[in-house]
């Protein structure tokens, strides 16, 4: 692995993110539903041969707290911060599930602050039957009800126990989850078990869970994507469970987006396939570089206190 620092940040409250290294032009990770900047540790090292790569923890998610909320309209503000503070130039995002659909909005609702994007199975709104599996809509409609909903996931949680629930969670993203390195599936059940002390690490799930799931029961969304000047790449797994790849083709039909197919991967290829992802993110975009300097206006001191991970 990676040599990883662990920062934390203050953005309106405590943001954890990793350091991934490099000392190029940043990439920024934005993990998706229920997953952390853990997520790119496995691509971490090959991606900053050629960026320097940071990973933040959402609102509610890794190692962020809760704070005021966990809703998309949350870490979208939260990224903004993020890229204004702490990246302070204009950065390559690369965002997984619901970490796609952050990064759209951002670069849609901020294009100063983004000069490429990477989408990763992305959980983008579309067609008025929904982007997502009948599986994953009947999970995410146990968590409509605020109260219930938090209790029984708490619950079935802490059933599970650490090991259990990350091995159940990457059979479900994961094509072959046997792929995955030893010490990155150790990272990640180390987390959970840090994660399963917290009061509010479920209940930022299920409210995350909520908001996106409205977002997607809404259908289109072609006016943002329309406003995206950034060059855009997707991703997708052929074998995602939760998001079908052709979601993805056709909104790269319909925006002039290029969309890259990976066989028999999943709905986490940065993880189950971390030497494809790197392979192909960088030749994308060695034809797509960052500008060497960003705008001035971006420049702000960044808050940050800094421990080894």
């Amino acid at each position: 692995m990676c040599n990883v620092a662990s920062r934390h940040a203050d953005l309106d409250g405590p943001v954890h993110y990793l350091d991934l290294g490099g000392d190029g032009p940043p990439l920024v990770g934005v993990h998706g539903l229920g997953g952390s900047a853990l997520n790119w540790i496995a691509v971490g090292e090959g991606l900053a041969a050629h960026h320097r790569v940071l990973a933040l923890d959402l609102r509610g998610f890794g190692e962020t707290p809760l704070g005021a909320g966990t809703r998309l309209r949350d870490n979208v503000r939260l990224l903004d911060l993020f890229l204004r503070e702490v990246v302070g130039r204009p950065a390559t995002l690369v965002g997984n599930s619901m970490g796609g659909l952050l990064s759209v909005r951002q670069a849609a609702e901020h294009p100063d602050t983004v000069c490429n994007l990477v989408l990763v199975d992305p959980a983008l709104p579309w067609s008025r039957r929904g982007p997502l599996t009948a599986p994953m809509y009947a999970l995410l409609a146990v968590l409509l009800a605020p109260g219930p909903g938090d209790r029984a996931l708490y619950g079935r949680m802490r059933r599970l126990g650490p090991e259990r629930a990350v091995n159940t969670a990457l059979k479900v993203v994961c094509a072959h989850p046997d792929r995955l390195p030893d010490h990155v599936v150790r990272a990640h059940v180390e987390l959970e078990r840090r994660r399963m002390s917290l009061p509010w690490s479920q209940r930022a799930f299920a409210q995350a869970s909520r908001s996106l799931l409205w977002a997607l029961a809404r259908g289109a969304d072609s006016e943002t994507y329309r406003r995206v000047r950034a060059p855009v790449l997707i991703l997708h797994g052929d074998s995602d469970r939760l998001v079908p790849a052709g979601n993805s083709q056709q909104i790269g039909r319909l925006f002039g987006w290029q969309v890259e197919v990976l066989a028999e991967v999943g709905h986490v290829p940065m993880l189950e396939v971390p030497d494809v992802f790197v392979r192909v993110v960088l030749s994308w975009l060695g034809t797509s570089a960052c500008p060497e300097l960003g705008d001035p206006s971006l420049a702000a001191p960044p808050r940050t206190a800094t421990s080894a991970a």
